[in-house]
């Protein structure tokens, strides 16, 4: 693997991130550094757009288009939620071998690791030599074996600044509106819903009370949760992940329907618990549910996020040219003083389809906020601000050029 020949191809998979395109320019920016001697393609739409033989030359990108990918939200290759079949696979390798794949980054969470894993181990059986390295990334800061997830600084950033701003707004208001319910991305883990805490200076400030899947969720104890905030201030700010189960480990709220990998479809808590409270404290519930904005607000992300979501694309391809593979790149936090984020890798078995949660020591005992030690975890990742360039007062953002070509260039 040192004489670097061969092509790469990177995707990206599954919903974006602030600052998922940090990454990719990462990979991108570190590959056109180094001496590869073969193109570096980006499959569109993830891992779908190798099965379809759809590619762009990223080797020919304007070198201002891929820096601009750095305050770009979104998934600049373009995404998807597919789970790849046995066949699959098969074709995977096979058209990797058509068109001298020799180097795969893929950029994604749990499920993404799976298939990275699944790659690297079907390319070992039939000794094809290639290198395959996952980037993480994912808001729900739920991958195992690193300190945080690129893309969850800049969400609990947002949410933070919302529950603060609309905190305020709910305490200067005087009307039958007094409480406020957030409904939060978090599935089977809450370190998105605990982030919010951070915007809470004062006792009186909101949130609240926030409540995650780590711990079930008592409907009585709720309500009396809020019948007492609401009693001392006469206000009430909630944060909830979408996520909550009860002493069964059954979500409180969820649809019918799966997605594709099997995952129950989340929604309409906050609805559910909207009508919970409205039947016993007296006072109208406004709800909020951000749904895709938590993950796509670019123009108040992290820098601390973004320099290091950059950072995982640029260990990615210093991996590969050391020849490692089956890898993810992961975070190790130092130890003391002020924060040092360093990077290291993992084995892709080792976080694939395994999620991460918030640990029990930091939520209270009460279950319904959490402790001094999430906050001095979470509060290095959401520092520093990003400059967004604009146009006709807007963010200008950046879209990658559709080059022909790509893949017959591939093959030669």
């Amino acid at each position: 693997m040192g004489s670097r020949k061969g092509n790469g191809v990177v995707a990206q998979s599954g919903g974006p991130t602030a600052v998922i395109n940090n990454s990719l320019c990462g990979v991108i920016q570190e590959w056109l550094n180094n001496n590869f001697t073969g193109m570096l393609l980006g499959a569109l739409h993830g891992i779908r757009g190798v099965l379809e033989n759809d590619f762009i030359d990223l080797s020919r990108q304007r070198r201002d288009i891929i820096e601009g990918l750095r305050v770009t939200p979104g998934s600049a290759l373009g995404s998807c939620r597919y789970k790849l079949r046995e066949e699959d696979y098969r074709k995977l390798l096979r058209i990797f071998k058509e068109k001298d794949i020799r180097y795969f980054f893929y950029i994604g969470g749990n499920d993404s690791m799976d298939t990275a894993n699944r790659v690297n181990q079907l390319a070992l059986e039939e000794n094809y030599e290639m290198t395959v390295v996952g980037i993480p990334k994912t808001i729900d800061n739920d991958l195992p074996c690193t300190d945080h997830c690129p893309g969850y600084g800049s969400a609990a950033k947002f949410l933070a600044a919302t529950v603060l701003e609309t905190g305020i707004d709910l305490k200067g208001v005087l009307n039958n509106n007094r409480i406020k319910l957030m409904e939060v991305m978090g599935r089977n883990a809450g370190w998105l819903a605990a982030a919010t805490a951070l915007a809470r200076r004062a006792e009186e400030d909101a949130p609240h009370l926030i409540y995650l899947p780590e711990v079930p969720f008592d409907r009585e104890q709720f309500v009396r949760d809020v019948q007492k905030v609401y009693q001392k201030l006469g206000y009430v700010y909630i944060v909830v992940s979408e996520g909550i189960v009860d002493e069964s480990g059954r979500y409180i709220v969820s649809a019918s329907g799966r997605d594709s990998f099997g995952h129950c479809e989340l929604g309409g808590l906050a609805g559910y618990l909207k009508e919970l409270i409205e039947g016993r404290v007296e006072s109208k519930v406004r709800c909020n549910v951000l749904g895709t904005a938590q993950r796509a607000a670019m123009h108040f992300a992290s820098r601390a996020d973004a320099d290091e979501a950059y950072m995982a694309g640029v260990e990615a391809v210093r991996l590969a040219i050391r020849g490692r593979s089956g890898l993810m790149v992961t975070f190790i936090r130092g130890d003391q003083g002020e924060y040092l984020c360093l990077p290291s890798s993992v084995e892709l078995g080792s976080v694939a389809n395994v999620e991460k949660k918030v640990p029990r020591e930091w939520i209270n005992v009460e279950h319904n906020f959490v402790t001094e030690d999430f906050i001095n975890y979470a509060k290095p990742l959401i520092q520093g601000e990003i400059t967004i360039p604009t146009q006709d007062g807007l963010p200008y953002y950046q879209e990658l050029e559709r080059f022909p070509g790509a893949l017959s260039a591939a093959s030669n």
